[in-house]
């Protein structure tokens, strides 16, 4: 089953050319694990930067994935793409499944004849998290969730670039990019759970990788990551909303130094229209805060919070912060 924003057959004629304002027009970009979150923020800010982006997910508006949120759909990420001014396409994928992944890229290599720009954020583990995971020993936490998040976290994200990185390659300036949850540095200390420190840290060691296999096609492949994320998720969790966010700091103090999605989305986009990005990014590992200093880009709110140089002075550090000082 099959819902897409859009089916048209494309025009055989030459892609309109950039503009300042639309730096990605011509651009086919693939997005991986955008139904909500950091992933439906960077289509959106690839399509407003003119992109032609194919969004995938599992969640439709018929059937719901086991993260259990009926209330973004891949359909609707689709949507907010075109609207945001580029063509959104939606296609339901599950990138677990390497026969729909190759479907996937067959449909793209037909339609467009080549890849531009690989987003991999695929997850979708956070409800295992809480209940099953964090606070508890590897051999406490139970195999079957383990290996979930081992299926989540690094085999999709495998699995998706065996199969479109040929699809990629094809383009003059290949971009990979792998989402994950801490930077290189952050993620030297142990992320609170075995299963959950390999499946944030293994997308960081595939950029690394993948960038020096991408170095002879004049590609770049780097790892991002969002610091302390306003997700969907992550306002219903608090009980908030993107509006009334800051009423949560009473309950989770490093509340106050979130970030909405986008502000990864707008320096991912930025980097996008970057002709010098393999020299500067190529199998780095870098936050939204980095990325916001190196292009001049904000968040929605016109801050820009980095989120995990407040957590090391504030939290490992013993430092007496202010979090003003660090938005």
């Amino acid at each position: 089953m099959e819902n897409f924003t859009d089916t048209r057959t494309p025009s055989p004629s030459p892609s309109p050319s950039p503009s300042e304002d639309s730096p990605l027009t011509g651009r086919i970009a693939l997005v991986a694990g955008a139904t909500r979150g950091a992933g439906r923020a960077l289509a959106v800010e690839l399509g407003r930067a003119g992109a032609t982006v194919y969004v995938t997910g599992r969640t439709t508006r018929e059937h719901t994935s086991e993260v259990g949120r009926a209330t973004e759909t891949i359909e609707e990420t689709g949507e907010l793409v075109t609207a945001a001014g580029g063509t959104g396409i939606a296609v339901p994928t599950d990138h677990l499944d390497p026969d729909r992944v190759t479907a996937l890229v067959e449909r793209i290599d037909r339609e467009r004849g080549r890849l531009d720009i690989l987003v991999n954020d695929l997850w979708g583990g956070e409800q295992l998290l809480v209940d099953s995971v964090f606070g508890k020993k590897s051999w406490q936490t139970p195999l079957a969730a383990g290996l979930r998040i081992l299926e989540l976290g690094v085999r999709s994200h495998v699995i998706t670039a065996a199969l479109a990185l040929p699809l990629l390659i094809r383009s003059d300036a290949p971009l990979h990019v792998e989402v994950t949850d801490g930077t290189a540095s952050f993620n030297r200390r142990y992320r609170e759970n075995m299963y959950y420190d390999l499946a944030k840290n293994a997308p960081i060691r595939m950029a690394f990788g993948l960038g020096e296999e991408l170095a002879e096609y004049g590609g770049t492949a780097l790892a991002v990551t969002p610091g302390f994320l306003r997700s969907e998720q992550m306002l219903a969790h608090f009980g908030v909303t993107e509006e009334n966010w800051r009423d949560a700091i009473a309950q989770e103090p490093y509340f106050a130094i979130a970030e909405s999605p986008y502000y990864l989305a707008r320096g991912v986009a930025a980097l996008a229209a970057d002709p010098d990005r393999a020299a500067r990014w190529n199998g780095r590992s870098v936050s939204s805060a980095d990325l916001a200093r190196a292009y001049d880009v904000r968040d929605v709110d016109g801050s820009r919070p980095d989120s995990f140089a407040y957590i090391e002075d504030a939290r490992y550090a013993g430092k007496d912060c202010s979090v003003d000082d660090y938005r």
